[in-house]
């Protein structure tokens, strides 16, 4: 039954989003050209046919999914679902930031991107999508959903050098996810936030801690406990951003050093309440904790998750308490790890049981250590294809043709990620600065 409660909202999310497009006055939606992109995507060689059409497919699926607005804006829908997510948007174009130094319409687009996201955080930071026409679609507070915008723009500007998207619009943008992260630390006390999926409508009860209390996993679920470490994780990374930002962009030190002293107090809650000794593999990363002594031991596919702590640019791979989490969660231990015919790997409670998500495998090929480990991920998602070439929302490891979301933007691009830097040997684009990881991991 809550498989099929999420479909039929899902189906009513997305009539309601084609009326609300139909009905739209602010004019026609302009077309996109990216030759920088097109070139790379049919220049793209390999010994195997099977994955040079996966790359192209998927590196070039982006395109088809962003649309230039009247305003001047850049709009991205997540695929079939037709609303921009802050979270998935953020995830999709990240491709173009390995276009953006040397293609002026590769950065004017990504200017445009996230011009929008800020207005977004404007309007509602507890929404995690909006419309075209800037209403709120959902507002499902995901910790995550303020953290990717700002992460972003520091990626953005650290690639181009292009500081023209800071703004006294994005300075606002700013101080609504620090005000909000703020609020947040102390739900209970500060916060006038509800939502009917949460228990009680405003979640089970939790301790104060120094972390920033979230609603919803980026899966769009309701939290258990409330907070969500991969979440937290991001947060310590985007905070340092925002700092950057506001130090070196804005002069603001009054600002910057807001953002570091929280990010210092949902460090320190990391490590005081999200880790959990388990005689097996030592102490890891729990996935939620509410502060008083209750966790849940698990990980899901969406990002951030805890897999992803190197990717994000919180651990490094070789980080004792990463490792450990790592062959927890790439075990038969993990309750959202599946084994099955064609692939093993991290399924999310989003769909049923036995299906993984294209999303955690990437992810675990972009953080593994070794190539063999790369190979087989690649193999596995070369073999979640269903004949259309692109990756998909979640499959059945026994049988790919059976899957989740016909047009999902968010693992393609991820995959096209995954092969230019994992096969193709490009630099990756960081998230973050890695400069004190010590403090990440004290």
């Amino acid at each position: 039954m809550r498989f099929l409660r999420k479909a039929i909202d899902r189906a009513v999310h997305m009539v309601l989003a084609l009326a609300a497009l139909l009905a739209l006055t602010v004019g026609p939606v302009s077309s996109i050209e990216l030759p920088s992109v097109e070139r790379e995507a049919q220049n793209f060689t390999s010994s195997d046919p099977h994955l040079v059409q996966m790359f192209r497919a998927a590196l070039l699926m982006t395109g088809k999914l962003v649309q230039e607005a009247p305003d001047g804006t850049a709009y991205v829908i997540t695929g079939d679902i037709p609303a921009e997510w802050l979270r998935d948007a953020s995830a999709e174009v990240r491709p173009y930031l390995y276009f953006a130094r040397d293609d002026p319409a590769v950065r004017q687009l990504l200017r445009g991107i996230i011009e929008r996201m800020a207005k977004y955080i404007q309007i509602d930071p507890y929404a995690n999508a909006f419309t075209l026409d800037y209403r709120v679609w959902e507002q499902k507070f995901e910790l995550d959903s303020l953290s990717y915008p700002m992460t972003l723009a520091w990626s953005y500007w650290k690639t181009t050098g292009d500081r023209s998207i800071f703004n006294a619009d994005f300075q606002r943008a700013l101080d609504d996810v620090l005000v909000t992260m703020e609020r947040e630390q102390n739900h209970p006390r500060d916060s006038r936030y509800t939502e009917k999926e949460l228990f009680n409508g405003t979640g089970r009860p939790v301790a104060y801690t120094g972390m920033i209390w979230t609603g919803f996993r980026p899966s769009d679920d309701a939290c258990y406990y409330n907070f969500l470490i991969p979440s937290e994780m991001f947060a310590v990374v985007a905070l340092g951003d925002m700092a950057e930002i506001e130090r070196g962009v804005y002069h603001n030190l009054i600002k910057a050093n807001e953002a570091l002293a929280l990010r210092a107090e949902v460090q320190r809650g990391i490590q005081t309440y999200g880790l959990v000794y388990v005689p097996k593999y030592g102490y890891i990363y729990a996935y939620e904790v509410d502060g008083l002594g209750h966790a849940i031991l698990t990980d899901d596919a969406n990002v951030p998750s805890l897999l992803s702590a190197p990717y994000l640019g919180y651990a490094t791979p070789d980080d004792q308490y990463y490792l450990n989490t790592r062959r927890f969660l790439l075990s038969k231990d993990n309750p959202s790890f599946y084994q099955g015919k064609y692939a093993r790997g991290i399924g999310s409670f989003h769909t049923p049981n036995n299906w993984v998500w294209p999303l955690a495998l990437v992810m675990q090929g972009l953080t593994a250590t070794t190539q063999a480990e790369k190979e087989d991920v690649l193999a596995e998602l070369l073999a979640s294809d269903p004949g259309d070439h692109l990756l998909h929302e979640s499959f059945d490891v026994n049988d790919p043709s059976h899957f989740t979301r016909q047009s999902f933007g968010w693992p393609n691009a991820l995959f096209a990620e995954f092969i230019m830097t994992q096969f193709e040997k490009v630099p990756m684009i960081p998230m973050g600065s890695t400069s004190d990881l010590e403090f990440r991991t004290e």
